[in-house]
């Protein structure tokens, strides 16, 4: 995912590392990374879903850039513009083209990384942040307990949610719990599966706890946020 400012400002957490961002910050995020985004007032921007990214060459590691030069951001947009003409009008050949506009946009990307710094060996606490994240990202639904994970990266749960809470701003058990909401909402949203089902999927050891879960997070039950999903679509 590539996301391009062009107006306002907010708080990107991205891979444990919680930072502000203004007009014309680019901010690109590998899949399986965790990340998330708190837009203030106002804010615009465009964003671009690479489902390809690794024969594009696009970088492995999240990164943000602000951009200064005009020339930079009138290239991003019209790169990203480009791709959204592509997608509607729907012409022959247009995965091609738009695989094109994917590898333009990585050299894009890659050109401005190379002017603005020289990757930097993460301090031992934003690496293990990032440690966690990954495992959060992969393991979030296997039901772990905060010290299973803590001892998966042979660190005590106190340090853990100490370095995560310094880093990201957030404790390692609320990445969990908004990890564990995401998905549970994507399923209620877009499946057919069971309160039940969803609850085993994501670790619960029964359907009620689930559902407490759901309250404690969003102020109502499974099925009344299921339903009001589908009122939603039906509307």
């Amino acid at each position: 995912m590539l996301i391009w400012t062009t107006r306002g400002q907010g708080v990107v957490n991205l891979h444990g590392q919680r930072r502000g961002f203004s007009t014309y910050h680019a901010i690109y995020i590998p899949k399986g990374q965790l990340w998330s985004l708190e837009l203030g007032r106002g804010a615009l921007g465009l964003a671009v879903s690479i489902k390809d990214a690794e024969s594009a060459n696009f970088p492995d590691r999240c990164q943000q850039l602000r951009i200064m030069e005009p020339q930079a951001q009138s290239e991003l947009t019209a790169l990203i513009d480009d791709m959204r003409r592509e997608i509607e009008r729907d012409r022959p050949l247009r995965d091609e083209v738009l695989q094109a506009h994917a590898s333009l946009l990585s050299i894009w990307l890659r050109r401005e990384m190379r002017e603005q710094f020289e990757p930097k060996r993460p301090k031992a606490a934003d690496r293990l942040v990032e440690k966690f994240h990954d495992l959060a990202a992969e393991q979030f639904g296997a039901g772990h307990s905060m010290a299973e994970f803590a001892e998966m990266l042979d660190v005590t749960p106190t340090h853990l949610a100490r370095v995560c809470r310094q880093t990201s701003g957030i404790t390692a058990a609320d990445v969990l719990s908004q990890c564990v909401l995401h998905r549970a909402r994507l399923e209620l949203e877009s499946s057919e599966k069971s309160i039940k089902a969803i609850a085993e999927s994501l670790g619960f050891g029964s359907a009620a706890y689930f559902t407490r879960f759901i309250q404690q997070h969003c102020g109502t039950t499974p099925s009344n946020l299921r339903n009001t999903f589908r009122d939603l679509q039906a509307a």
